[in-house]
C-alpha cells in the first residue's frame, strides 16, 4: 500500500502537470487547425497508436511478471522485450504504410500525413521502457516524458508548425512529440538497466514471449481501444468535422481517465509480488483501495468538467458546444470503468485468457451498440451531435459491462471482494450537484472561475470526511511510518 499510494502521488502530480500542458493544444488545434483538419488527425492518429498497443506484445504488463520470475538477467529480459516489439510494431508501420487509407477514412491525406506510422515503433518502445522502469519504482522517469516532454513538445511545435506548414503541423508536431519521449525514457533506462550482458536473441525466446504476451497484449490494445473505437466508427458515419468536435470532448474527458494511469506504472510490479507468494487476499485489498481511490477522484473531476460542459466546450469555439451531450456521456463512462480497470490488472497475471475475452466481448458489445446508434441516428436524419453523443452512450454501457464482469470473475479467483462502491460517493455527489446547479444561470466567467473550484471543493470535503478511512488518508501522507514499508 505504501509503494501503491507513493507511486500514485507522484504520477497525480505528473496528472497535473500534463492537464496544464494538453490545454494549449486543444486550444491550438481546435481555434487554429479548425474541427476538420482536427478530425483528420485524430482518424489516424486512432490506427497508429492501436498498432502500437499491439507491437508491444504486452510487455507494458507482462514485462514485471517476467522480472519477477527472473528468467534471466534483467536487462536481457527487457532487451528481448524491446527488440520484439521493434520488429511487430515495424511490420504494422510497412503495412500501414502501404495501405494507408483505414487511418483516413476521408480519404484525404498527404504523403506527411503517411509518416504517422512512424509514431508506432516510438510510442511501442517507449511504453516498454517506462514499464521496466517502474518495475525498479522509478515513477518520475514516466512524469517526465508523458507529463512535461511529450504534451509540451506537441503544444510548442502545433504553435510553430502552424505558421510554416498548417495542413501538416499538427502530424509533424504529434511525431517530433512521440520521439522526444522516447529519448526521455531512454536516458534513465540505459543508466538503471545498462547494455545487454551476454544477450543473445533466439527465436525460442521470442516465441515464448510471443505465447505469453498474446493475451496481454490484446487486453491492453482492447482496453485501450474502447477509448477510440467511437471516433475510429464516428469518421464512417460523421463527417471529419464532426470527429474533430468530438475528439476535443474526448481528451477534456480522459482527464479523468490519467488519474487511474497514474497508479498503472506501480500497482503491476506490486501485484505480481503478491501473485508469486500467492497472497490473493493481499491482491484483493489492493485493488479494492486503488479502484476507490480512482473512482473517488474521477467522480469528483467528472461532476466538475460536467456542470461546466458547455462553458468549457465555447472556450474552443463556437462550434464546440454541440459535442456538449457527448461530453458528459464520455466523463460518465470514465467513471463506471475504474472497476473494470484496476480487477483488469490483477486479471491480467491470475486468469488472462478469461480477462481477454472479457475484453474482446466488451469492444464487441461497443462497436455493436455504437453501429446500432449511428444507423438509427442516420435512418431518422439526426445530426451530427445525436451521432456522437450516441457513440458516448454507447461506451457507458459497454465499460458498465466490463467492470460487473471483471470485478465477479476477479472477486472468485481470490475468494474476497473487489467491490468499490461506497456510499459516501453518492453523499458527496449531492451537494457538489446543488452547488453547481446554483451557477447554471452564472455568467460563463463565473461558471470556469468560481463554480468549478466551488463544485470540486464541497465534493472533495464530504468525500474526505464521511469516505476516507485512515488507510485512504494514506494517499496524502508523504511520511510513512517506518512499519508501512514492511
Amino acid at each position: 500500500m505504501t509503494a501503491l499510494a507513493k507511486g500514485g502521488r507522484t504520477n497525480f502530480f505528473g496528472f497535473v502537470l500534463r492537464l496544464i500542458a494538453r490545454i494549449p493544444f486543444l486550444y491550438i488545434a481546435a481555434n487554429w487547425y479548425g474541427p476538420a483538419e482536427l478530425g483528420r488527425f485524430a482518424s489516424a492518429l486512432v490506427l497508429a497508436e492501436f498498432a502500437a498497443m499491439l507491437a508491444t506484445m504486452g510487455e507494458k504488463r507482462g514485462l514485471a511478471q517476467r522480472l519477477t520470475d527472473g528468467e534471466g538477467p534483467e536487462s536481457n529480459i527487457v532487451y528481448d522485450g524491446l527488440l520484439l516489439s521493434l520488429i511487430v510494431s515495424a511490420v504494422f508501420a510497412g503495412v500501414l504504410w502501404l495501405v494507408p487509407q483505414p487511418m483516413f477514412p476521408s480519404g484525404e491525406y498527404s504523403r506527411i500525413d503517411r509518416l504517422v506510422v512512424l509514431a508506432i515503433p516510438a510510442i511501442a518502445l517507449t511504453e516498454i521502457l517506462l514499464a521496466a522502469q517502474a518495475y525498479k519504482f522509478d515513477i518520475a522517469t514516466t512524469v517526465r516524458s508523458r507529463a512535461i516532454v511529450e504534451p509540451w513538445a506537441i503544444s510548442i511545435l502545433a504553435l510553430l508548425f502552424y505558421y510554416q506548414i498548417p495542413d501538416e503541423g499538427l502530424m509533424l508536431a504529434f511525431l517530433a512529440s512521440v520521439y522526444a519521449a522516447l529519448l526521455t525514457a531512454l536516458w534513465p533506462f540505459l543508466r538503471t538497466y545498462g547494455l545487454p550482458k551476454g544477450w543473445l536473441p533466439h527465436p525460442v525466446t521470442m516465441g515464448r514471449i510471443v505465447v505469453r504476451g498474446l493475451p496481454l497484449a490484446g487486453a491492453d490494445a482492447i482496453e485501450w481501444g474502447t477509448r477510440r473505437l467511437d471516433i475510429f466508427l464516428l469518421g464512417l458515419f460523421a463527417s471529419p468535422v464532426a470527429v474533430g468536435i468530438y475528439y476535443v470532448a474526448q481528451q477534456i474527458a480522459s482527464l479523468p481517465q490519467k488519474l487511474k494511469q497514474s497508479f498503472d506504472p506501480v500497482l503491476g510490479p506490486v501485484i505480481t509480488r503478491a501473485v508469486k507468494e500467492k497472497d490473493w487476499k493481499r491482491i484483493a485489498s489492493q485493488v479494492r483501495q486503488v479502484a476507490f481511490w480512482i473512482v473517488a477522484a474521477q467522480a469528483g473531476i467528472a461532476l466538475t468538467l460536467g456542470i461546466a460542459g458547455d462553458s468549457l466546450m465555447r472556450l474552443l469555439g463556437p462550434t464546440y458546444p454541440f459535442a456538449t451531450a457527448a461530453l458528459a456521456f464520455l466523463l460518465a463512462a470514465e467513471v463506471v470503468a475504474a472497476l473494470a480497470v484496476t480487477s483488469e490488472a490483477a486479471l491480467v497475471y491470475v486468469a488472462r485468457v478469461r480477462n481477454l475475452w472479457l475484453s474482446v466481448t466488451t469492444i464487441v458489445l461497443q462497436a455493436v451498440l455504437t453501429i446500432a446508434f449511428m444507423v438509427i441516428g442516420r435512418s431518422y436524419g439526426m445530426a451530427d451531435g445525436v451521432l456522437a453523443a450516441g457513440a458516448a452512450f454507447a461506451l457507458v454501457l459497454a465499460l458498465g459491462f466490463a467492470s460487473i464482469a471483471k470485478g465477479i470473475v476477479l472477486s472468485r479467483i481470490l475468494g474476497a471482494s473487489v467491490n468499490n462502491f461506497r456510499w459516501a460517493l453518492v453523499y458527496a455527489a449531492a451537494p457538489a450537484v446543488l452547488v453547481g446547479w446554483a451557477f447554471t444561470e452564472a455568467p460563463e466567467w463565473g461558471r470556469l472561475l468560481i463554480g468549478i473550484p466551488a463544485v470540486l471543493a464541497v465534493y472533495a470535503w464530504v468525500v474526505w470526511k464521511r469516505g476516507f478511512t485512515e488507510d485512504d488518508r494514506m494517499l496524502f501522507r508523504k511520511n510513512m511510518v517506518p512499519q508501512a514499508e514492511d
